[in-house]
Formats: structure tokens, C-alpha cells, sequence
């Protein structure tokens, strides 16, 4: 008889670079910290981060002797010797001396001679994008919001590796459909970092990070949220594909910190290709608000004390935002009103900070705004 044991592990990396995103070493790491290159090689020593380096050994040496911190980490001049016997002039002249030359593999590639770029249909790297597609010379105006479902309900410090993870894509998916509908086999996947020139990627990767966790699912972690007039529960991309087939409009619901990390613009394109034309939290992240703003989605941020679950907004309410269609009749910091289907209504604060940003607002975002001004 064979006993099975199922433990809440929770699986740690350790790193030297400059993102602690959860499942970014690896789709199964719930924790990352970042330390020292000397730190991780230590921690690696170690095997666990649940270690006191100062009273714990790190590990036996060949001696059978506890080995400890003290031990191992070099002293400033040991590390000063190593810079200056590895770390030479001479690399950085002849680096520096031939960078313009380029290399055999840079410099065959085959240049093309057209003005415009001449976009492959074939490639799923890099893909002629949508955002620009019937343009008109006429600003839209502000975008119209009513009856808007909530495509996800979201807590705190929403990162943007969150709402556009550069993580693995993973089999099942609607990026690894679509990309096996045109051939690619499941080992060239790749990342959603890699293929973000893709703006078909981009929009099967918004809300894709297998770590998300969205209160419409009720303590289900992952990728998916609830098609609410059905109660279907979908992958985020087939759950707003079939509310724009319906004629929905779609916002978010948050909390405080949305978009927090590393400001990257596909987390706002992403949404905007999904169909989303608003996000309603308790506080934004400084760059992704001005991101937003950028690809003329409604940044709101709930009044002062209040949030989705003080209001007790489900996310399974229609959403109607009360905002001129006139961009002349709106105005920087200005309150708006939100009503749900049942007679709730809530003031928020508009994220619309500048005049210059109405003016992007006005045009649908920053992107048709220099087409025209171009034009």
C-alpha cells in the first residue's frame, strides 16, 4: 500500500536579476527574492531560504566539517584581485573598437528595399498590429460605457507581469492555440515576452499569469474568470472574444497598486485589444495610469475609504460609467459617477491628470493621436 502525502509547498527561487514576478524563473516558484549573485550561489549551497546564515552551517565539507557563511564569502580583497586579473582594458577596446562592424550573422541579413516595412503574414513573431486599424482623421471622443460586465475582479498590487506576463507559454492556452494553428510546434512556444511584436500574443496574454487571482473565481487561482450572464468559466481572452461577439462592453475591477513593477506597454494594450474601456481600483500605479491613459482606456479610482468589496460589488454587476461625450465638458481630476444595473451608484475620481492627456483621451489614445498630427 502506497501513502500519498500532499504538502502546500511553496517552491522559492532565488535571483540576481531585477524581477521577483511570481512564476518568472519558473511556473511553479510562489516566492522570489532577489539577492546578490555571491547571495544566490550561498542560498544554492544552502538549499532552503529558511536558513540563518549566521548560527546555521550551509553545508559539510569534504572534511565532514559544518561549513558556514563566514567561511566561503570572499573578503573585498579577494574580490578586488579577481576584477583586476579578469576584468581588462583590452576587452572593452576590442569590444568597443568593432562594435560598429558588426558579425557575419548581422551583417547577412538580407535588407529590404521598401520604404514600409513589409509586414510577413506568416510570422508570429511580428505581426502587423491592430491598433491603428480604421483610423479616421476625426477624434472619437470619449468612449461611451454602459452596461459593462466585469472582466475580472482583482485585489492589491496587480504587477504588470500580472496583466502581461513574460512567463512560459504554457500548452492549452489560447496563445499556444493560436500558434499551433499555424505550425509552430509546442517546443518553439516560447514566451509571451518574446513574441509581444505580436499583438495576437499580447491579447491571448493579457491576464494570462498562472499566479492571477481573480475573486470571481472564489479562491481559484490561474488564468480563467466567469462569463457572467452564463456563470461559464473561461480562459480571460475566450471569456472577453465572447463578450465583444455579444456587443459588451467589459471593465476591470481592482484594488490598490494596479500595475505596479516594471512599466511595460503591452499590460495596456493587452486590455485594449481585449476590449476592456475601463479599470476601477483603489489606486494606480503611476506609469501604468499614464499608460492607460495612453491607449485610451478610463482610469477610476474609488473615493477615499472605499473599494469594490466596502461597496460590495461582486463583479457580477453591469457597469455604467457617467461620462461626458464631450472632451471639452471633461476636465482633469473631475469626479464620476458609476451605476449598476440593480440602482447602486459610486463616485469615482477620473486618473485623467493633465490637459494634454484629454487631448490623447480625445483621440482614443497617444497612438491615433500622432497618426493624425501626422497626417
Amino acid at each position: 500500500m502506497v501513502y500519498i502525502i500532499w504538502l502546500d509547498v511553496v517552491v522559492v527561487a532565488v535571483l540576481s536579476g531585477n524581477r521577483n514576478y511570481e512564476g518568472r524563473v519558473h511556473p511553479l516558484t510562489r516566492a522570489n527574492y532577489l539577492a546578490s549573485p555571491p547571495l544566490v550561489v550561498a542560498y544554492a549551497l544552502a538549499g532552503t531560504v529558511d536558513i540563518d546564515f549566521e548560527n546555521e552551517p550551509i553545508g559539510i565539507g569534504k572534511d565532514g566539517k559544518e561549513v558556514y557563511f563566514k567561511d566561503v564569502w570572499p573578503t573585498n580583497e579577494e574580490i578586488e584581485q579577481v576584477i583586476k586579473s579578469n576584468v581588462l582594458p583590452k576587452m572593452f577596446v576590442d569590444t568597443y573598437g568593432s562594435i560598429t562592424e558588426g558579425n557575419d550573422a548581422w551583417n547577412n541579413l538580407v535588407v529590404p528595399k521598401e520604404t514600409l516595412y513589409p509586414w510577413d503574414p506568416k510570422s508570429t513573431y511580428i505581426h502587423k498590429p491592430a491598433y491603428l486599424e480604421n483610423i479616421t482623421m476625426t477624434p472619437p471622443g470619449p468612449p461611451s460605457v454602459k452596461d459593462a460586465y466585469c472582466l475580472l475582479s482583482l485585489g492589491d498590487s496587480i504587477t504588470t507581469d500580472h496583466i502581461s506576463p513574460s512567463g512560459v507559454i504554457k500548452p492549452g492556452t489560447p496563445a499556444a492555440k493560436y500558434l499551433l494553428e499555424r505550425g509552430v510546434k509546442p517546443e518553439n512556444f516560447t514566451t509571451y515576452g518574446s513574441r509581444r511584436a505580436n499583438d495576437e500574443i499580447v491579447v491571448r496574454g493579457a491576464f494570462a499569469n498562472i499566479r492571477i487571482v481573480n475573486k470571481l473565481l472564489e479562491g481559484e487561482v490561474g488564468p480563467k474568470t466567469v462569463h457572467v450572464p452564463t456563470g461559464e468559466k473561461h480562459y480571460v481572452f475566450d471569456a472577453a472574444m465572447k463578450y465583444k461577439s455579444e456587443g459588451h462592453d467589459m471593465v476591470i475591477l481592482a484594488g490598490d497598486e494596479y500595475g505596479a513593477g516594471s512599466s511595460r506597454d503591452s499590460a495596456a494594450k493587452g486590455p485594449l485589444l481585449l476590449g476592456v474601456k475601463a479599470v476601477i481600483a483603489k489606486g494606480f500605479e503611476r506609469i501604468h495610469r499614464s499608460n492607460l491613459v495612453g491607449m485610451g482606456i478610463i482610469p477610476l479610482r474609488f473615493k477615499a475609504g472605499e473599494d469594490a468589496d466596502s461597496l460590495n460589488l461582486s463583479g457580477h454587476e453591469c457597469f455604467t460609467i457617467d461620462l461626458p461625450r464631450k472632451i471639452t465638458e471633461i476636465r482633469p481630476g473631475q469626479d464620476v459617477t458609476v451605476t449598476t444595473q440593480n440602482g447602486k451608484s459610486f463616485t469615482c475620481t477620473l486618473c485623467i491628470n493633465t490637459q494634454v492627456e484629454l487631448e490623447y483621451f480625445n483621440h482614443g489614445g497617444i497612438l491615433p493621436y500622432l497618426i493624425r498630427k501626422l497626417a
